[in-house]
């Protein structure tokens, strides 16, 4: 008791320094080791964070690791989990929990035997923005909810990104990747999802890479990029969704949710903060609310500070279970898109509990 939680970090790209940025204000979470397949990288890294440097498989079997931070690319998800797991180490991954529901219902069951926890991004929910958003529902002060919309219109990621080449391939396209954002916050506001219809669209065969050294260079288009899809809540609440890389340009709120009374515009659900809007019946006029829940200026990672302060027997709020219904979702819809048919969705999750306004340093 007390004592900061021991982190093993696999996977040092690009998003790690977000997390380690995290954690460097956090008495509850302490880097212990590093693992990349880079292992000069490994080692500079390592070297900047006082921790040691590792491969993944010595790693797992530290003393001083409690969880494992699995930053790696998604086709390793699994594998790095059951490692982990198979270490007796708690796992905390970047989204999604793994490629597809059969590979994450593998990573559940060996947590569940292994009597270890499993945790997973996103954790923008806990911020003030969500939970703001969640605190007006509670409060009733939209009455019953009874539709959202969440948009999601870029024009692609070739447009800024170095190497795109998996946001173009199965496994990838905007659903998989910004999904889990917008799905996470429907079901943190709604609660969990019981039917899908989805339809989905390709625009162009192939992409052209618009910046790095790579520029100019032609790349395929193997996965929809276009989607949209209908949520049935389990609470009777519809949510329209719409995931594009084929879009110029939107001015659609990212999030809005609509009850009897009133109305909310739901901030980027790709950031933690941000201004929650109300108009009521009686007020005609739109009107930000004052931030009253969430953590304060939460960053990557504050997900794990909250698994760490989670009491045993109690289900982490960015946890497994809430990873897998929001896979569970995103697989239906895209089934859904090649069938024409409605899915109904064989998981369930607890809505996770709010989240009082806090820091947590």
């Amino acid at each position: 008791m007390g004592e900061p939680l021991n982190v093993g970090i696999v996977g040092l790209g690009t998003i790690s320094k977000q997390y380690f940025d995290t954690f460097a204000t956090l008495d509850s979470v302490r880097i212990t080791a590093v693992a990349d397949l880079d292992a000069e990288l490994t080692g500079r890294v390592a070297e900047g964070l006082g921790a040691a440097a590792c491969t993944v498989p010595e790693l797992v079997t530290r003393d001083d690791v409690d969880l494992v931070l699995n930053l790696t690319i998604p086709v390793a998800h699994r594998d790095v989990a059951l490692a982990a797991i198979a270490g007796g180490k708690g796992v905390y991954g970047e989204k999604p929990l793994a490629l597809d529901t059969a590979q994450a219902r593998e990573v559940l069951t060996a947590a569940d035997n292994a009597g270890v926890v499993v945790g997973c991004a996103p954790d923008t929910v806990l911020g003030t923005g969500t939970q703001t958003a969640r605190k007006a529902i509670d409060d009733g002060l939209i009455g019953r909810p009874i539709a959202a919309s969440a948009t999601m219109l870029v024009p692609g990621h070739e447009r800024w990104h170095p190497n795109p080449d998996f946001y173009y391939q199965p496994g990838g396209g905007p659903l998989l990747d910004m999904g889990p954002y917008y799905l996470s916050a429907l079901i943190t506001l709604l609660g969990p999802v019981a039917a899908v219809t989805g339809a989905a669209s390709r625009t162009r065969s192939t992409r052209t890479i618009g910046s790095g050294p790579r520029t100019g260079q032609s790349i395929p288009v193997a996965t929809d990029t276009h989607i949209t899809a209908i949520l049935t809540h389990e609470s009777g609440a519809l949510s329209t969704v719409m995931m594009s890389f084929d879009v110029v340009a939107t001015r659609t709120a990212n999030i809005e949710i609509h009850g009897e009374l009133g109305s909310l515009v739901v901030p980027d659900p790709n950031r933690f903060a941000g201004d929650v809007q109300l108009q009521t019946l009686e007020s005609k006029e739109w009107e930000v609310l004052p931030v009253s829940a969430g953590y304060l200026n939460a960053g990557r990672g504050i997900g794990i500070a909250d698994l760490a302060a989670t009491p045993d027997g109690e289900v982490p709020r960015a946890g497994g279970a809430l990873a897998f219904h929001v896979l569970d979702v995103m697989e239906a819809v895209l089934a859904s898109s090649v069938s024409g048919a409605a899915r109904t969705i064989g998981s369930t999750v607890a809505r996770p509990s709010a989240v009082p306004l806090q820091t947590m340093w």
